[in-house]
């Protein structure tokens, strides 16, 4: 009996060990040590003519997979041995990308492809192949965020949809080597890293942070549903009992000369305000036959000068006082105002309920950018079921080339002294600001405040009109969440006071102009997303 518990002890142990050893191995992981040839698929679509090459990082003895040419679409596919199911335990996504030229605009985000039918090529690999997570990072105008988008299907319509993470952290703005980590767990949290350093955390089945939310609205507008005619949607009208007064001029116009002006002493009347150029001389091969008579060029008359003007005196203009504009009635409350009609609401034929996603699995991992800068390198591409597993990757394989890269830079910054580049103080605090840029309620201010801080890190010299700016933008939209921007109303003026012109507004931070263009990236096909800056 002792031995046979020894020998099942002994088989626990043995078992135990294994179950350790599995769970602390990758479920897929490319470092690139050898060449990508033979094992990823570059695709054979048209227009995916740029190259990948083999290549080490700048500076490093360590092999990427290296975008070599500006402004051209590339795709290449690494297919699975065995799909990868998200459905169930914790499912780690994170590569290493280095942006060794910058990114103007362009894409270095990877696609998690699911399952393709039976007959599939992976050469025939392109911008429209499904997928079922995007992530990575994406700049290009006002885009500048790492993408996380969740393509899930409606089991109502059987359509898939395009479901992007609010308020994403931006792409860092260096040329060092990055970590972009996406941990999705079984309670359905997904937590986005940069560098190891968590920047953004959501759940996928709420709408604050997804959009769409996964879960439809259990109710929507009628379609069919029409305003009623008589349906009065203003608010004020004008008054109809109001009368025109009697001494109200409409002709009146808003200037009339001042007869009370007169003509400043020493007007010199019978000079011109402008004189032949005494020194200008007739070009040698002017032709009067050809060229017309010639004539000297006009110069300033410098009688002018001295005098308090030239030429006929008029009286100047004045402002009106008897102008008032063209009548109109004074408005009044609506007594047939019904508020801004709505259609009814009628049950979401698309609404399903839903206690996790339903994820398809992921089949392949795949890259397919357009993009106007060269040199982005991609690297240890991982796929683990152990947050563990991915943190000693970074630390064995980043940190110490990111470490190298940091002190580089600071002894080019040295070098230069300060005066060609930013100094450690401007990196730090242009690395706050980008964080201050994703603060969500700023959303709406979030391009300018990126093509401000883009400035000054192009201009170091203006760090300081960047940083208060941007405070000036923080300030003015905390002061009116917590105030209020709604001005009091004033009482209706009396019609007979004289209307003036409004001056034209000036833009404001978050105008519609401003607001980032998401719609464009919630195709509900894969088509070619609009490569923003971080999308090439």
């Amino acid at each position: 009996m002792m031995g046979g518990g020894r020998a099942l002890l002994l088989v626990l142990l043995v078992s135990s060990l294994l179950v350790q050893i599995r769970a602390s191995d990758p479920v897929f992981y490319e470092p690139f040590e050898e060449s990508f040839e033979g094992r990823w698929v570059v695709s054979g679509k048209d227009g995916y003519t740029g190259v990948w090459k083999h290549e080490k990082s700048d500076g490093h003895e360590d092999y990427g997979l290296l975008v070599s040419e500006k402004a051209k679409k590339y795709a290449i596919i690494k297919e699975l041995d065995q799909p990868v199911t998200l459905k169930d335990g914790t499912v780690v996504l994170q590569f290493e990308v280095r942006l060794q030229n910058g990114l103007e605009c362009g894409g270095a985000y990877l696609k998690y492809i699911r399952p393709q039918d039976a007959s599939w090529d992976a050469k025939e690999f392109d911008n429209e192949t499904p997928y079922t997570i995007m992530f990575g990072p994406d700049k290009c105008g006002s885009t500048n965020k790492v993408h996380f988008i969740l393509k899930h299907k409606n089991p109502k319509t059987g359509k898939y949809v395009e479901h992007h993470l609010k308020f994403p952290p931006s792409v860092p703005y260096d040329k060092l080597s990055h970590v972009y980590t996406a941990i999705l767990k079984p309670d359905n949290e997904v937590r986005i890293l940069v560098d190891g350093e968590e920047k953004k955390k959501a759940n996928f089945l709420s709408a604050d942070d997804f959009d769409p939310s996964l879960i439809p609205s259990k109710t929507i507008p009628d379609p069919d549903d029409k305003k009623p005619e008589d349906w009065d949607e203003r608010a004020k009208i004008p008054d109809p009992d109001a009368v025109k007064p009697d001494d109200w001029d409409e002709d009146a116009p808003m200037e009339i000369e001042d007869e009370e002006a007169t003509k400043p002493e020493g007007w010199l009347d019978d000079e011109p305000d402008e004189t032949d150029d005494p020194e200008a001389i007739k070009p040698e091969d002017w032709d009067d036959e050809e060229d017309g008579e010639w004539e000297a060029p006009k110069i300033d008359n410098p009688k002018c000068e001295e005098a308090p003007g030239c030429g006929e005196w008029k009286r100047p203009m004045k402002q009106n006082p008897a102008y008032k504009g063209k009548w109109h009635a004074p408005l009044i409350d609506n007594p047939n105002y019904k508020g801004i009609w709505k259609p009814q609401e009628i049950p979401n034929p698309e609404y399903f309920e839903l206690d996790k996603p339903d994820s398809d699995p992921i089949a392949a991992i795949g890259i397919e950018i357009w993009t106007m800068q060269d040199g982005i390198l991609f690297d240890n591409v991982l796929i683990a079921d152990d947050e563990k597993v991915a943190t000693s990757i970074l630390e064995k394989t980043w940190k110490p080339k990111y470490e190298v890269e940091k002190e580089k830079e600071k002894a080019e910054e040295a070098a230069a002294g300060g005066a060609d580049g930013l100094s450690e103080f401007q990196k730090k605090m242009f690395d706050v600001l980008y964080k201050i840029a994703d603060i969500p309620f700023l959303e709406p201010y979030k391009t300018k405040i990126i093509d401000v801080i883009e400035k000054g890190e192009k201009q170091p010299n203006i760090t300081i009109g960047v940083l208060v700016s941007i405070i000036v933008i923080f300030v003015t939209v905390l002061f009116r969440i917590l105030f209020g921007s709604k001005k009091p109303t004033t009482p209706v003026k009396p019609t007979t006071e004289v209307k003036k012109a409004k001056a034209p507004e000036a833009d404001v931070p978050g105008s519609s102009d401003d607001k980032e263009d998401e719609e464009d990236e919630k195709d509900e096909t894969a088509a070619p997303r609009r490569r923003s800056r971080r999308e090439t």
